[in-house]
This record gives structure tokens, C-alpha cells and sequence, in this order.
């Protein structure tokens, strides 16, 4: 296998620095390229794969679904919407669900839910507060509520109505909001997946979540990446015992079919109207299928345990294995949602691991991401381990430029 990137099809748009394989298929935690090599799953499509590859449940249910009807438009009921939006809401304490196909349109409704609710509060010029190193997508107005200006760079003007403050400081957050009656929402990932798998404190979860309270503020809590039970929980704000007003969730909910979801509890729900806000897409009796029997599937495995026991096991085998070694400076996250910074640039660690049979990726420059499916065994933790930590041990004795 090559060291370098495998150049685009010359049809295909140049948008994404490709490894040099092309995968074929998968079974469980493992996949095969094309030229047959096998890879342990440590991505799962970045944390898209909840139930691994050509799972004997989810298959035949989407083979049903396919035979009867893939897609109907919403100008008419779609019976699956109903019973996904019932087992979310359940899920998730809160009151009703808008679907769509992709976590950016789920951010992008929320954003627009967030100014409708200031116009509505009679706001002319609604303001969001966002926070550093968050990502929220790349649309126009998701990229600019992202805060990562290298990929922000050459698309401006960028949309206004930001307010933009640093990790875990409620006095930070207080000093940028005083005075200021334009404020209607604070947006968030409960632990920030891009931008080098940060979490929030629970505590300071419950501190903005009381602030809302005090101001009228929409609490907007972006689960896309760290929910549907990575973290060992349903949503991971969970483990902060606070709910949220506006809740977008995709990746995990359809266990790679595309489905997006906007959840919003009795603060939110009712101001969208028809007319204000819809998807062709979004929330097609495919999708929806598949997000019904992943829920399912997940509850009757234990996945979200299992995202816990083994997350929380893959955890310490890389502290132990790792965390004495110069050059890491910290093993951190939850469940099966882990990040290793080290202290240097380490994207050559993409493919030195997809060489040795691992795929995992690397995030702000020097966090190594781990999002594998919910469905990985112990076994298959330690199978990442042993192939990811000599890798990390010798890149870091590399001298440094």
C-alpha cells in the first residue's frame, strides 16, 4: 500500500484526502478492501456504523423495508416517523421530532428554530452563542457557527448572529451574553467530536442549563456524533441529568442509512409551523426503518452497556499502554468515543495504522480519534490497542522536524 493518498477519480470533486484503498465489505468490527486486506473497524464511518457491518438483524429488516417502500413524500403520513419520533422522544424525555437525512440539516434546523423563537419573542437580530473548536457542519450558516477558521477560510462573508466562547467557563459565558436582550440560544456538543474530542463538565452542563432556564435561552445540545449511546448513554448529556430544548442527533441513529433528527422538548416544540421548515429526504420509510430497528437491536443487545464496559476498558489499556510515554499528552472521552492528543501533528498516523490493519482517524491535527461500533468486544479493544500503541510509540521517538 502506498504512503500517500491515493489521487481522486478525475469525476469525481476533490473534497476529501482519500486513503489508497476502496472498501468492499464488512462483517461485525471488520472490513476488506478491494484487494482483499482486512482492517479492524476503529472509525465505524465516523461514528456512523452503531451496529457494525452486515449485522444478521438490521439486513433483513432493511431487505423487508426496500421490497415494500424506500421512499414516499411528506405530503403524506409516514408511519415509521411516528414511531421513531415516539421511542426518541421517550429516549430522550422529550416531546416531538423533526427528521431529516444528515447531522448538518439537523443543526441547520435547529439554528433556524433558535431565530424563529427570538422573532417570535419579537428579536429582530436573534444571536446564538457557539463555542471555540465546536463543529457543526459546513453548510453556510453551520460553518459559521462552527469554530474552526481553517475550514471557515474562503468562504466568507460568513452568516452573523454568533457569539462565540471558550469551553466549561460559565463566567465567560455570562461576560459575552451581559446586557446584550439578543441572545435566544447557547449551541453545543456535549463532548466536541472535530474539534479534538473535548467534553463538557457535567457541572458546567448544569450550570448553562440553568442559565437558559433564567433567560429564556434555548439550550441546543448537538448530539450528533456523541449520541445514540456512544458514551454508554442514550445522549451523552445525559450523565449530567439536564435536558435539553433542541436536540439534533444523525451518524449512529440509522447505522449507516442516512437519517437525521431534530428533537425538541416543550420549549421548542411548537414553533415550526407548515411551511416553515422541510426536507424531500428526510424521514423516508427506509430511514426510518432503519432507525426504528437500530434502537431496537441496541436495547435488546445491551449495546449502550457494552459502549460503556468495553469503552471504559479500551480506555485504560491505552492510558496504561500510552500514558507514561513523552509525547501523549492525554487519553480522554467516553464509552466507545475516545480521543489521544499527543503533542505534535500526527496525521501520518492515518495511514500508518490503516497499514497494520486499523482504521481509525485524526482530528485537530493532533488527536487521534476512536469512534468504532457499539457492537466492538473486549477482544477487539485490545486488538486495537496492540496494533495502535506501537504505532503511536514510534512516531513520537521520530525526531521532530
Amino acid at each position: 500500500m502506498s504512503a500517500t493518498a491515493a489521487p481522486s477519480s478525475p469525476h469525481v470533486m476533490n473534497t476529501y484526502g482519500r486513503l489508497p484503498i476502496a472498501l468492499s465489505h464488512g462483517q461485525g468490527c471488520r472490513v476488506w478492501d478491494t484487494e482483499g486486506r482486512a482492517y479492524l473497524d476503529g472509525l465505524g464511518g465516523i461514528a456512523v456504523n452503531t451496529l457494525g457491518h452486515n449485522h444478521p438483524e438490521l439486513v433483513p429488516a432493511l431487505q423487508d423495508q426496500i421490497s415494500k417502500l424506500i421512499h414516499s413524500s411528506n405530503y403524506y403520513h409516514v408511519t415509521g416517523q411516528e414511531k421513531l419520533a415516539a421511542k426518541l422522544t421517550e429516549l430522550s424525555g422529550m416531546t416531538n421530532a423533526f427528521f431529516c437525512s444528515t447531522g448538518l440539516e439537523a443543526n441547520e434546523a435547529a439554528l433556524k428554530l433558535a431565530r424563529k423563537f427570538g422573532h417570535d419573542k419579537g428579536i429582530e437580530r436573534p444571536e446564538i452563542v457557539v463555542y471555540e473548536a465546536a463543529f457543526h457542519g459546513r453548510s453556510i450558516a453551520t460553518l459559521s457557527a462552527t469554530g474552526n477558521p481553517k475550514i471557515q477560510k474562503g468562504f466568507e462573508p460568513l452568516v452573523e448572529g454568533f457569539i462565540r466562547v471558550p469551553l466549561n467557563d460559565v463566567e465567560a459565558l455570562k461576560k459575552a451574553t451581559e446586557g446584550n436582550p439578543n441572545v435566544v440560544a447557547v449551541m453545543f456538543e456535549t463532548i466536541q467530536g472535530e474539534g479534538g474530542i473535548h467534553p463538557m463538565r457535567w457541572e458546567y452542563l448544569r450550570q448553562v442549563r440553568q442559565l437558559c432556564d433564567e433567560r429564556d435561552w434555548l439550550m441546543m445540545i448537538d448530539e450528533v456524533q456523541c449520541g445514540m449511546g456512544r458514551t454508554g448513554k442514550w445522549f451523552a448529556h445525559q450523565w449530567a441529568g439536564i435536558t435539553p430544548d433542541v436536540m439534533p442527533l444523525a451518524k449512529g441513529l440509522g447505522s449507516g442509512v442516512p437519517v437525521g433528527a431534530v428533537v425538541a422538548g416543550p420549549r421548542a416544540a411548537n414553533i415550526f409551523g407548515p411551511g416553515n421548515h422541510g426536507t424531500t429526504f428526510g424521514g423516508n420509510p427506509l430511514a426510518m426503518r432503519a432507525g426504528i430497528e437500530t434502537i431496537r437491536i441496541m436495547e435488546e443487545q445491551k449495546l449502550l452497556e457494552n459502549a460503556a464496559n468495553v469503552g471504559a476498558h479500551l480506555k485504560a489499556a491505552l492510558e496504561r499502554e500510552l500514558g507514561g510515554v513523552a509525547g501523549v499528552k492525554e487519553v480522554r472521552g467516553q464509552g466507545l468515543m475516545l480521543g489521544i492528543e499527543l503533542d505534535r501533528p500526527c496525521g501520518v498516523i492515518l495511514n500508518r495504522a490503516c497499514e497494520a490493519g486499523l482504521l481509525l482517524s485524526v482530528t485537530a491535527d493532533s488527536v487521534i480519534r476512536l469512534v468504532p461500533p457499539l457492537i466492538l468486544s473486549i477482544a477487539e479493544a485490545d486488538e486495537i490497542v496492540a496494533i495502535l500503541a506501537p504505532i503511536v510509540k514510534a512516531f513520537l521517538a521520530e525526531p521532530q522536524p
